[in-house]
């Protein structure tokens, strides 16, 4: 395959499911935000957001305070900001269009009916009318793209290349969710100890179940524990459980699958970085990885997974000099 081609192919399913996991947190922000809470918890919450992406330097600089208002438009609407779910679908859309001889019909036409329909929600206004059926929209497209993927189109290297991209997009996506959320309980999570300004059932059982259904694992948190939410389990589900469908284990464990399927000559340290990951999520413990500080741990995690792209990028994405 063409490294252009590959790259296309890996960028359009990664932009999908940014667009899918900003929707994510924006609903469940927005949500949230309109519990009962102080001004500065609420702006807290917003900001955290901002911090997931990466965003907040470019947040202030173009709106200056943090309002619920402003961050929504900034994910939303903005076209300069590159992680919009407006730039995200348009990117997704421009990458399917530059392959289009790699897709089958029915993945071209969803990723360029999910573009036409998001142009008309928004200029009709149905984000401002509601928001929480804007970001269901946003995810039943996504899950839509995937869908069609898996159903219409032979599992050749332009399948591997749209995997390995949803899922390490997944993988980042659900490291700096986790990071940013246990910080705002303390600055450095080793265990059940919790920030005394907060450490109220009621903001344990918000806080965390917002986090849950964040990665929709709400439901299934409670068939596998069966137990009041605790942060442990949380962190447990979320990192190594590889029955659950957004943890870093199973995006791991995807990512690592396809990478060995389309291997080639010079991928073999690519390969060689995502099993070493892929092994210390399987062999990995809970108790270990909050003794040592869970920051830590998230952070040297979203190192390696940026190493891990850059990686498949150097191996199959970047056309090699005459």
């Amino acid at each position: 395959m063409l490294s252009r081609t590959a790259d296309h192919l890996f960028w359009m399913s990664r932009y999908t499911e940014r667009a899918e996991n900003t929707a994510r947190m924006l609903n469940v922000n927005y949500e949230t935000s309109l519990l009962p809470q102080s001004a500065a918890v609420s702006e807290e919450g917003w900001q955290g957001l901002l911090s997931i992406s990466e965003l907040m330097p470019a947040y202030t600089a173009k709106h200056g305070e943090v309002t619920a208002a402003g961050v929504l438009n900034f994910m939303v609407h903005d076209g300069t900001n590159p992680s919009s779910i407006v730039s995200c679908i348009r990117a997704a859309r421009e990458n399917a269009r530059a392959v289009r001889g790699a897709l089958t019909t029915e993945v071209w036409e969803t990723q360029n009916q999910t573009w036409l329909e998001l142009s008309r929600q928004l200029d009709g206004g149905v984000f401002e009318r509601d928001p929480a059926q804007f970001f269901e929209w946003v995810k039943y497209r996504s899950h839509l793209s995937r869908g069609v993927t898996l159903g219409t189109m032979l599992q050749d290297e332009a399948f591997h290349f749209l995997r390995m991209g949803t899922f390490l997009e997944r993988a980042d996506n659900t490291a700096r969710l986790l990071d940013v959320k246990f910080h705002a309980v303390q600055s450095d999570f080793h265990g059940s100890v919790q920030n005394p300004r907060r450490a109220t059932p009621e903001f344990d059982f918000y806080h965390w179940s917002a986090i849950l259904r964040s990665v929709s694992a709400f439901e299934v948190y409670r068939k596998a524990y069966r137990d009041v939410i605790t942060p442990e389990r949380v962190a447990d589900l979320l990192i190594l459980r590889r029955d659950m469908p957004r943890s870093l284990h199973a995006s791991l464990h995807e990512v690592a699958e396809n990478l060995a399927v389309v291997s080639n000559e010079q991928s073999g340290e690519t390969q060689r970085k995502a099993g070493r990951l892929l092994a210390d999520l399987r062999y990995g413990r809970i108790d270990e990885i909050l003794a040592t500080g869970l920051h830590a741990y998230l952070t040297q995690f979203l190192d390696r997974v940026n190493e891990l792209g850059a990686g498949i990028s150097r191996d199959f994405l970047v056309p090699v000099p005459n």
